[in-house]
């Protein structure tokens, strides 16, 4: 049996709102929505030529994450360039929802900052890991 890891399911308070980050800081847009109102109403993110690959839904009628100390649950999304980082955390510390401060970490880890989203998940933005832009055929 072969498996193919197809998408991730957050509940958030805020369709619209959550929205609006993804697309604001990620690069994601609204790929497909159905649903109507709370606990019904979805819609599926995804970037631009990955549509059939993999998406973030977003599912409205959730409550705000709680994280507890040391809870390192995170989404990452890698940038092309270190800069890209910092101006992430910039856009994030003038939005006021910047989590993490630019930090470079040991291998694979790299360099990376991390923002809260609207419902407090940790959205991490990295460079340097040995996946995404730049690393082995991906671009």
């Amino acid at each position: 049996m072969k498996t193919v890891f197809t998408h991730c399911a957050l509940h958030v308070r805020d369709l619209e709102q959550s929205i609006a980050f993804y697309e604001r800081f990620c690069g994601l847009k609204v790929v497909r929505r159905h649903g109507e109102g709370a606990n019904d109403a979805a819609a599926w993110m995804a970037e631009t030529g990955r549509e059939t690959q993999f998406v973030l839904v977003l599912l409205e009628g959730g409550h705000k994450h709680e994280r507890t100390e040391g809870d390192m649950t995170h989404y990452g999304f890698a940038v092309s360039a270190r800069d890209d980082v910092d101006r992430v955390a910039e856009e994030g510390r003038a939005a006021g929802c910047l989590l993490w401060e630019p930090q470079q970490l040991p291998h694979p880890v790299g360099y990376l900052c991390a923002l809260e989203d609207p419902d407090g998940y940790v959205i991490e933005f990295s460079f340097g890991q040995p996946l995404g832009p730049g690393t082995d055929g991906e671009t």
